[in-house]
């Protein structure tokens, strides 16, 4: 099979396209035919440094978000069968390997393909939906009639993140940049803040949850937005001065690392078939043109997501 590799770690130039051994399921595993395949930020910081959760530093395969076709079923596996379309985000934080035409996984970390989504924006979702519902949904419990703050709402897992509030009842207030407002406000926010025109800190107040996602000093001043009993949830570590400091105001700090998680997915397929959540996709590259991906990727302007296509 064809995938993308890398040798060393470093810039985008270090992913190469390769011929490889195709992988065999084993037990309780299913090999997955990749359609398109997501690309997300820990990608190109994998790339730079190893994987960073894990240990592993070169040679290795990147990518975690997979739409594609099963192919063949391990010994013991019944939720899949070869033919099903499935999507999912296999193996994270371990090496997957997605930048593929093949991957093998455990097969509860694909389900069913949300019916009337193709494979690109399939594999647009995984990752960043299912970082939005176990920060919101599982680790926060937002419900109906709840604040929510979410920073960085135009991003892969804020836009995303809008939705899933916004489809759980919630009061949705995003900072973003004013060109991305109508964007944002067409997924359902209802209020917006221009981070460089206003000072969060200062705009907004008894929020119920924060999402945060850019760390620096905004989970120290996240904090000051929330009521007593609030929640922040952090997608980045988060520093003994922040828990401290939640400790002290009553307030409850957390940080979160996304799982592979079929009872989430199988959440979002629902609002995916509801018409209540959709995925923004920035650009369709080719799997030759990973460099390409990475290096569009990480001039942060893209607004939704990047998919490689593996047909």
């Amino acid at each position: 099979m064809l995938a993308v590799r890398q040798e060393t770690a470093g810039g985008p130039e270090v992913l190469k396209l390769v011929e490889t051994d195709r992988p065999v399921p084993n037990v309780g595993e299913v090999l997955v035919r990749v359609r398109a395949a997501g690309v997300n930020p820990v990608d190109w910081k994998t790339r730079a440094r190893g994987f960073y959760y894990t240990g592993q530093t070169p040679p290795f395969g990147l990518g975690y978000d997979v739409s594609g076709t099963v192919e063949a079923v391990g010994d013991g596996v019944t939720v899949h069968a070869p033919g099903d379309e499935v999507y999912g985000m296999p193996r994270f934080p371990h090496p997957a390997g997605a930048y593929a035409q093949y991957v093998t996984a455990p097969a509860r970390h694909f389900a069913p393909r949300p019916r009337g989504l193709d494979h690109v924006r399939a594999a647009a979702l995984p990752l960043a939906a299912l970082t939005a519902w176990q920060a919101l949904v599982d680790t926060a419990g937002v419900s109906e009639g709840q604040r929510v703050l979410i920073h960085a709402a135009a991003g892969g897992v804020g836009h995303l993140a809008v939705q899933i509030a916004k489809a759980r009842g919630a009061y949705v207030i995003g900072t973003a940049s004013t060109a991305k407002h109508d964007f944002l406000r067409g997924l359902g926010a209802d209020e917006l803040i221009d981070y460089r025109e206003r000072d969060f800190a200062e705009a907004v107040a008894d929020v119920d949850v924060v999402l945060e996602a850019i760390s620096g000093d905004y989970p120290l001043r996240s904090l000051t937005t929330l009521r007593p009993g609030g929640t922040l949830v952090s997608l980045l570590p988060l520093a003994e001065p922040v828990l401290a400091a939640a400790r002290e105001r009553g307030v409850r700090a957390t940080r979160i690392m996304v799982e592979p998680d079929l009872g989430g997915l199988r959440g979002i397929t629902e609002l995916v078939e509801s018409g209540r959540l959709r995925t923004e996709v920035a650009t369709v590259l080719p799997l030759a043109d990973a460099a390409e991906a990475h290096r569009l990727g990480e001039t942060g302007r893209t607004t939704g997501k990047i998919v490689l296509s593996v047909d």
